[in-house]
């Protein structure tokens, strides 16, 4: 049976199986330590019952007024554990805290415009292309910034798709 439980740092040392896919993005331990520091409801892990890391979700929460939403940063599953819906779990976690406990607007998350099964995937999960921005995956892949909206807005105005791509640089953080 799997379980989902926060991510700790013990699960940084078991996750080689889970980023062997080339589409996942692979962070050095500082950047997956501070999303442990500063969002720790956003950042899971499913685990099977032999304590191995089946899965992983990390995000956060940013924005400001109705662009306030939640941040999909990474989600993967092991190649031998998919078509269990472990992502789609994990992705309804990171939705749940951010409409119930962070009253946010959406949800948003990155996935280079390739990759046809995510992007599948996500639309089956309720998101929509908000825009395409241009050269996001190391300068040459574009990505395309997907999201879905949440309960706070009730007008559904955060997943109106803009009419034309962006840069990199037109992106705001926080």
């Amino acid at each position: 049976m799997t379980t989902i439980r926060r991510f700790c740092c013990d699960d940084l040392l078991r996750l080689s199986s889970v980023n062997l896919d080339h589409l996942t993005e692979t962070f050095n331990m500082s950047f997956y330590m501070t999303y442990m520091a500063r969002w720790p409801d956003y950042f899971h892990a499913a685990v099977s019952p032999g304590d191995r890391v089946m899965g992983y979700i990390m995000g956060k929460v940013e924005g400001q007024g109705e662009s306030w939403h939640g941040h999909v940063t990474a989600v993967s599953v092991a190649t031998e554990f998919r078509r269990q819906k472990l992502a789609k779990k994990l992705m309804n976690l990171l939705e749940e805290i951010s409409d119930k406990m962070d009253k946010a607007y959406f949800v948003d998350l990155f996935v280079r415009a390739s990759n046809m099964p995510a992007i599948r995937m996500y639309e089956k999960l309720g998101y929509v292309v908000y825009r395409r921005v241009l050269r996001y995956y190391s300068g040459e892949e574009d990505g395309l910034d997907m999201r879905k909206a949440l309960s706070q807005d009730v007008e559904k105005k955060s997943i109106i798709p803009l009419k034309r791509p962006i840069t990199p640089d037109e992106l705001e953080y926080d």
